[in-house]
């Protein structure tokens, strides 16, 4: 029989072996919302200044922009299968090869259960051994994020794709600074080899059997930060998100209703190169806005030029 003392010690080491498990969970959430706080330790990535480009070689603008070679991954779900016409003639077109990768490719995810992180590890590991030799940047995105490839490209003019490279729109989880899929994933050459080497050699990489699972994009930073590659969140010069993960209309709003007196153009980045959660009839709006809209009598003066695609109608 036990006595009511011992009654009290069990009780008690239960509840605090209860409390531990969820302080240390809880603890391990910490997600950056909106602007930086003073004492957050972010890399920061920034695009060249046409300093860089004048300085760095005597090719011509044309000649420059056909060496950023840009792979685009959408990687969707089955139920995805409306946005894949848009997506194909839209954003996409302006990519140097997109692929479209759902759950319905049964050659490629040939897998009983609905991991994404799985389904992640075998996109890459698929990509890379296709295509990884013919491109130096991937960019991996959501069927429901639209993206400025021009942008994009213009980001990573001053980078070398031979280096570790892994940038997007970070977010903070205790430790673990990550690029969140819904902004988009962006990775070089060279992240691409290290990743391809670890998801074939590595148990580093292998879906975890914990409490809670992980999502996709945090498990993709602890397999890349065993490789030696770290999150790197992309900003304009004035310290702005250029991959985002909302749609413009809902940032805009956020922005005024906490400061009504703010001017609208001064909220988001002119070199924002994605922004998600939209519809495929508003990824036709932001193709129409972006490429075929006209103010007469503007002319503009870029440093690199990125021609539409061939047989493109809608740009």
């Amino acid at each position: 029989m036990v006595s009511a003392s011992g009654t009290s010690f069990f009780k008690g080491m239960l509840l605090g072996s209860i409390s531990w498990v969820l302080i240390t969970m809880f603890g391990q959430i910490h997600i950056r919302h909106g602007g930086q706080t003073p004492d957050h330790k972010h890399h920061h990535l920034r695009p060249p200044n046409r300093n860089d480009f004048l300085n760095t070689s005597e090719m011509t603008p044309m000649e420059l922009s056909k060496g950023i070679r840009v792979f685009c991954i959408i990687f969707g779900e089955s139920e995805d299968e409306s946005y894949w016409v848009v997506l194909k003639e839209t954003w996409t077109k302006h990519c140097d090869k997109t692929e479209l990768y759902d759950t319905k490719n049964d050659n490629l995810f040939n897998i009983e259960s609905n991991d994404k992180w799985v389904q992640m590890r075998t996109t890459y590991k698929h990509v890379f051994e296709k295509y990884g030799n013919n491109y130096n940047w991937f960019f991996l995105a959501l069927p429901t994020t639209f993206a400025v490839i021009e942008n994009l490209k213009y980001l990573l003019f001053t980078r070398d794709a031979s280096q570790p490279f892994y940038l997007g729109h970070t977010v903070v989880s205790g430790d673990l600074q990550y690029v969140t899929v819904e902004g988009g994933i962006v990775l070089s050459r060279e992240s691409m080899k290290r990743l391809n080497r670890l998801l074939h050699n590595s148990e580093n990489c292998a879906g975890q059997s914990v409490i809670w699972r992980l999502s996709e994009d945090k498990q993709l930073a602890i397999c890349l930060k065993y490789a030696g590659v770290h999150a790197e969140n992309a900003e304009d010069y004035e310290g702005r998100d250029v991959f985002n993960t909302k749609p413009i209309a809902q940032l805009i709003e956020e922005v005024l209703s906490n400061n009504p007196q703010q001017v609208v153009a001064s909220c988001l980045s002119d070199m924002a190169i994605t922004f998600n959660g939209l519809t495929p009839q508003k990824m036709e709006v932001m193709m129409y806005g972006l490429y075929r809209l006209r103010a007469f009598g503007h002319y503009f003066n870029d440093t690199l030029v990125f021609l539409p695609p061939v047989g493109s109608e809608n740009d």
